[in-house]
């Protein structure tokens, strides 16, 4: 009997013992996990706030993109319209470089024509005479006939002389019968010291206007209605009164022909037909 006492004496010591050990071990193995779960914890914490301020620079970065995308589209329309606008301003660029060489054109052309013109009034005119000037100005035609070709100096009575050039004048104006013409007398700045009816410059201007134009119109067949007159005085001189030769330049009688528009083009037609050939 004392034996087996004894012996389950020494059994429960030995349960004893065991027990204790295996409670160290798990107290050990509960430590350490412990341990790795507050470093997992803390590990966790430290991903939640990373993704947190990665979350917040994402959405920082799609707000920027977005504002990028449309500021893009902005300038993409803005460059199209700028190239638009390019687009029209060289066209504008274009059109006024054309304008401008069809003009160039035409003035030279006009130029050519001009000169054929007044080549064909003198050739029509019939005389080379450096006291007998031609122009065309604004489809105004100025025949310009110094008066010592027509006139004594300080009279008005056409000379015999002067009648032939006025023949020549009366071809021309016969020819446009639609035409009228204007006969201006000038005179120098000299006063006049005539006696008679004659007061002045002005009256002698007229006077010689007058004179020629019954002549064109009683010897040389020119219609009357075709002819103005009219006198300038010495208000319109070619050059300064301050030379003999200055004013026997001013002293001079202009037949102004002037033509319709359409008769005027038509005339100008007809010389470029005649440049061609």
């Amino acid at each position: 009997m004392r034996k087996i006492v004894i012996a389950l004496s020494v059994l429960a010591l030995l349960t004893s013992c065991v027990s204790k050990k295996k409670y160290a071990d798990l107290e050990a193995r509960n430590k350490e996990t412990q341990d790795l779960l507050n470093t997992a914890t803390v590990k966790l914490n430290s991903c939640l706030e990373e993704k947190a301020a990665l979350s917040a620079t994402a959405a920082l970065l799609k707000e920027q993109n977005q504002g990028l995308i449309s500021t893009s589209k902005d300038m993409t329309i803005l460059s199209t319209k700028g190239a638009e606008n390019i687009e029209k301003a060289l066209e504008s660029i274009k059109e006024k470089d054309l304008k401008i060489s069809r003009m160039q054109d035409a003035l030279t052309k006009k130029d050519s024509v001009t000169l054929a013109l007044v080549s064909s009034l003198k050739s029509s005119v019939g005389i080379s005479d450096p006291d007998i000037e031609i122009n065309v100005e604004k489809g105004v035609v100025f025949i310009s006939i110094a008066d010592k070709l027509l006139f004594k100096s300080g009279s008005y009575d056409v000379t015999d002389k002067a009648k032939s050039v006025l023949a020549k004048v009366a071809k021309v104006v016969n020819d446009k019968p639609d035409f009228e013409c204007m006969v201006e007398g000038h005179t120098d700045n000299v006063p006049y010291n005539g006696t008679g009816v004659l007061l002045d410059n002005w009256d002698l201007s007229v006077k010689r206007s007058t004179s020629i134009i019954r002549v064109l119109t009683n010897q040389l067949g020119v219609k009357p209605e075709q002819l103005i007159a009219a006198g300038r005085s010495s208000y319109i001189p070619l050059v300064a009164n301050d030379t003999a030769e200055n004013k026997a330049r001013n002293r001079r009688t202009r037949i102004v022909v002037l033509p319709k528009i359409d008769q005027f083009y038509d005339m100008i037609e007809k010389e470029m037909k005649k440049q061609q050939q």
